[in-house]
């Protein structure tokens, strides 16, 4: 009403001014003062009310965003319970299985006391085993040693250093020969220092009638051919043949003792891009080794001494 009357008052005036006293007119004034005043502390409230609502809805903003991760929040924890709640049921079965087992094992456990002791047993009989191998080992090593040295000390005179190796690898030792000393060139027929360096290592091998002796022959890369042989493979095993037939025919050397083998341009020890790397590569290795049985005996359960 006071805002339809603040409209109307100036109309009003303007009619009435003519015929309202001077004490009416200045109330009118005073109301309409009043009014202004009323309607700017009204703005003013406005003002306030609509700041508050925008705060309102900016809280209102803020909830719904609480709430949505509140709800997600929610979502994983239930996930989460879901995942322990199949943990514990995977612990439960565990735990039931184990108590199984548990129950299995004492009904066991006089079978599984004597096979600790039966395990035992076995324990102390391999330690006493390996012992056994561990002194063959270290009678082998010194027997080998011994050989070694022998064929050194007889093979040293009349032969230069650069055409004979004398070596102990592990349970064998061999002699790598050079081919220029053994072999007439490009053929497997032996030369005369050839023979005298064959009969001492056939003196030392018949002193030891419980070794075999392979013989291998190796070739350098140079292709080979003529009417007699066929190849480098073809060659080496020749090669190894002649060396063979020479211990046995010329130095009574038991043939079943005696093995021939052909290696052809492979297995090198240098480079064959070099004459100096082909000319060690063109060899002849002679390896003096145990019997296959002498190793079977060895390794035999049933032969190992009980004590």
């Amino acid at each position: 009403m006071k805002l339809q009357h603040l409209l109307l008052l100036p109309l009003l005036l303007g009619a009435l001014s003519s015929c309202v006293t001077k004490k009416k007119f200045t109330a009118l004034e005073s109301e309409l003062l009043q009014t202004k005043n009323e309607l700017a502390v009204a703005n003013k409230d406005l003002g306030k009310c609509g700041k508050s609502l925008n705060d309102y809805m900016n809280r209102l903003s803020l909830c719904e965003q609480d709430r949505s991760n509140a709800v997600n929040a929610q979502k994983i924890y239930e996930e989460q319970l879901q995942f322990l709640k199949s943990q514990l049921s995977d612990c439960q079965n565990l735990r039931d299985k184990q108590l199984s087992t548990v129950g299995d094992l004492t009904n066991l456990n006089k079978s599984a006391n004597d096979n600790i002791r039966e395990t035992l047993s076995q324990l102390e009989r391999k330690d006493k085993y390996l012992a056994i191998l561990q002194n063959a080992k270290t009678r082998a090593d010194s027997i080998n040693l011994a050989l070694a040295v022998n064929l050194t000390s007889m093979l040293r005179d009349g032969i230069e250093d650069r055409d004979i190796e004398v070596k102990v690898d592990k349970t064998v030792v061999f002699v790598n020969l050079s081919d220029k000393m053994l072999y007439q060139s490009g053929s497997a027929n032996l030369t005369p220092r050839a023979q005298e360096v064959l009969a001492k290592i056939a003196q030392i091998v018949a002193a030891r009638p419980e070794l075999e002796v392979m013989v291998e022959g190796y070739t350098d890369n140079v292709p080979i051919k003529n009417d007699c042989i066929a190849d480098n493979w073809d060659l080496s095993v020749k090669r190894a043949t002649s060396v063979v037939r020479a211990l046995q025919t010329q130095y009574k050397v038991n043939p079943n003792r005696l093995i021939a083998a052909g290696r052809g341009e492979y297995n090198t020890l240098a480079s064959n891009d070099t004459e100096a790397g082909r000319a060690t590569n063109r060899r002849t290795r002679i390896i003096i080794l145990p019997k296959l049985d002498q190793f079977y005996d060895l390794l035999d359960p049933s032969k190992v001494p009980s004590k």
